[in-house]
């Protein structure tokens, strides 16, 4: 599909274009980003499972919160969106102690805020979900704060009303997820306002690249998951030496292939549609 438009701008794997006034494009290509840093090497078919999932889940969560897609091109990559007015912070629900929120917690046991039982191991269930929202940061890393800086953000209504729909997206998306032989142990969510003030959610949803996704039948506290998510890039980017730094290395033939794997097989679990068949008609998954 090509895109008629605009070019409004990139992230680091979405490439953004004005359609009309009140619509954008939203590409997903196939690049991918540790430690904030956009690889040289692509991941064959990555933006597409992205698109995927992204439009199974909105097809799926209009009650709990509208959202932002249209439609979705031909390619399999391109989503036909509503623009909004996005709210300057992301939207993290945690299930599970990883990441940040495992090192943030083995300083000062606490996650944005939320003090947590002492004793707790990496990777263990939280008692109940969590929401530690984070700064969007333009360059660098995004940067974990409470709930009190997040709300001053983005004024105290709005603020409400995200972290409710980000809590409910999560924990639908846990329960579905779980039948399906997968722990979502968290996801980040962007929300927006369109023009009549609605809170609608926009970007992607529970997705590879916004998650972290463990094989359940793994799953064991007290060390890292193996995952369905980029970790396993990130994991050999760990082993490399590479200082994190631009540029980022090439990824070697496997870690690619591998990968693509990952992203087909969560994309085929969750749906429980083959990912071929989203290929060749992308309107599938809605």
């Amino acid at each position: 599909m090509s895109v008629a438009g605009t070019h409004l701008g990139s992230g680091k794997v979405r490439e953004l274009f004005q359609v009309d006034d009140d619509t954008i494009a939203l590409v997903a290509s196939d690049r991918i980003s540790t430690f904030d840093v956009v690889l040289p090497t692509p991941i064959p078919d990555k933006g597409r499972v992205l698109t995927a999932l992204s439009a199974f889940w909105f097809a799926r969560t209009t009650e709990i919160v509208p959202n932002h897609l249209l439609s979705l091109g031909d390619d399999g990559r391109t989503m036909i969106c509503r623009r909004l007015e996005m709210l300057p912070i992301e939207c993290v629900v945690r299930g599970y102690l990883a990441g940040s929120g495992w090192k943030d917690y083995e300083a000062t046991g606490a996650v944005s805020g939320h003090t947590l039982p002492p004793g707790l191991l990496e990777s263990a269930r939280l008692p109940e979900p969590i929401f530690t929202p984070a700064t969007k940061a333009t360059t660098g890393h995004d940067e974990n704060i409470d709930e009190a800086r997040a709300a001053a953000l983005c004024g105290d209504a709005r603020y409400d009303a995200a972290r409710e729909a980000a809590l409910a997206l999560y924990v639908h998306g846990a329960e579905h997820a779980e039948k399906r032989g997968i722990i979502l142990a968290d996801t980040k969510f962007e929300f927006g306002v369109d023009r009549d003030g609605t809170l609608v959610l926009g970007d992607e949803a529970i997705t590879p690249d916004s998650s972290r996704l463990w094989p359940a039948a793994e799953y064991e506290p007290g060390r890292g998951q193996p995952s369905f998510d980029k970790q396993f890039v990130r994991d050999w980017c760990e082993r490399s030496g590479w200082n994190k730094e631009a540029p980022g290395p090439e990824l070697p033939a496997d870690v690619v292939a591998g990968t693509r794997a990952r992203y087909v097989e969560a994309f085929e679990r969750l749906t429980g549609i083959a990912f071929a068949d989203y290929v060749e008609k992308p309107e599938v998954v809605r």
